[in-house]
């Protein structure tokens, strides 16, 4: 490979760990751009690629500098601040003509490549590890020095917004906002239920309380994510038991807080399978229910759950449009309606990746950023 650069990055070997190790990074192609990437933020997603059954260059969530464009690339140029977008959709497919930009039928990693390489992002063999082409989490790999991306996965950001804030916006914020905005459509002086309170439950809460929500009630088992979902818009709390498996005594205590109905809105956040129906029992009659955390596994369903026309809803990517939403989060943020340096509870260097994927385990983190540098 001419010209590549040395980069340190994390690797998740398929076996359920990872090493830090260097990978060679190619110059750009014609519309490729590359990356020094200044921080990175972590979500389950990342632990999760550790059990992928091959080697990948973990990280799907950050920002960074430019380093340098392809000839090809227009709109971007040595040290503009990027954020990186794994979800870049071609817009000539069927759903992106339907306007479904983040399940694009050619380039979304999930829907196209079932978490492996797509087209429409940086070719395969410009990454290499020990000789051979590596895949990238989600064909981006940000949890590396640097990283070689479309143009298309760039979306320019002001300088004034610090990269370890703009770094967890594209993935958990933009989940969890979209989810409520884009998805449900949630509409204002509505009331919502959201079931747990890791780093995407907080960004439903977060964009509930944008929407104009009326009463945001926060379950979870920890009472001190419980403190914080209160500080991000919270305005009612409780504490699940562990042996209510199914949240049935939550549900009860949600239908009195509503006048016996339920709330409008649920929010499944736990990604726990036992829990993929619960946001079923905590909405009224017609209410709507939203599977946010991405359960995949197969569950048994009480079918009286959607009596009486409930609607229940699995958005990937909170219906992403990179070029429409994240001016709209960069806007948010600058105007201080959306906590993002709050949000942030730890940062650590690459070398400490290990301790900051067991502080996300053991929930002690709204959102641990690794930085660069």
């Amino acid at each position: 490979m001419n010209n590549s650069i040395m980069s340190k990055a994390a690797i998740a070997t398929g076996d359920g760990a990872f090493i830090i190790s260097d990978i060679q990074v190619g110059a750009p192609g014609a519309d490729e751009v590359l990356v020094k990437m200044k921080a990175a933020g972590l979500c389950h997603t990342d632990y999760d690629s550790l059990t992928w059954g091959k080697p990948i260059v973990m990280g799907h969530e950050g920002a960074g500098e430019v380093v340098a464009c392809g000839e090809g690339v227009t709109g971007l140029k040595k040290g503009d601040p990027v954020l990186l977008n794994w979800a870049t959709p071609c817009m000539h497919c069927f759903q992106c003509q339907e306007g479904n930009q983040h399940i694009c039928e050619n380039n979304s990693p999930v829907t196209a490549g079932g978490n492996g390489y797509t087209p429409g992002h940086a070719t395969l063999s410009s990454t290499t590890w020990k000789g051979q082409a590596i895949e990238r989490s989600f064909n981006i790999g940000t949890l590396s020095e640097y990283t070689l991306v479309k143009s298309s996965a760039c979306v320019k950001m002001d300088k004034s917004i610090p990269f370890t804030s703009a770094s967890i916006l594209s993935c958990g914020v933009m989940t969890g906002y979209g989810s409520v905005v884009n998805s449900a459509r949630f509409q204002a002086g509505s009331s919502a239920v959201v079931l747990g309170t890791g780093g995407v439950g907080l960004n439903v809460i977060q964009a509930c309380k944008i929407a104009g929500a009326s009463h945001i009630v926060a379950v979870d088992i920890n009472p001190q994510r419980l403190q914080m979902a209160r500080e991000f818009g919270a305005t009612d709390t409780i504490q699940a038991s562990k042996e209510d498996q199914g949240l049935t005594q939550v549900a009860k205590e949600v239908k009195q807080l509503f006048g016996g109905r339920g709330a409008d809105y649920a929010f499944e956040c736990t990604a726990i399978p036992a829990l993929g129906a619960a946001p079923l029992a905590m909405i009224r009659n017609a209410g709507t229910a939203v599977q946010v955390s991405g359960i995949e596994e197969e569950i048994t369903i009480d079918m009286r759950l959607f009596e009486w026309d409930k609607i229940y809803i699995n958005p990937l990517y909170g219906k992403c449009r990179p070029a429409i939403d994240f001016p709209k989060l960069f806007s948010l943020y600058t105007k201080g309606d959306l906590m993002l340096d709050e949000m942030i509870t730890n940062t650590y260097p690459l070398s400490a990746l290990d301790q900051a994927m067991a502080d996300m385990i053991e929930g002690k983190n709204a959102k641990g950023v690794v930085t660069f540098e």
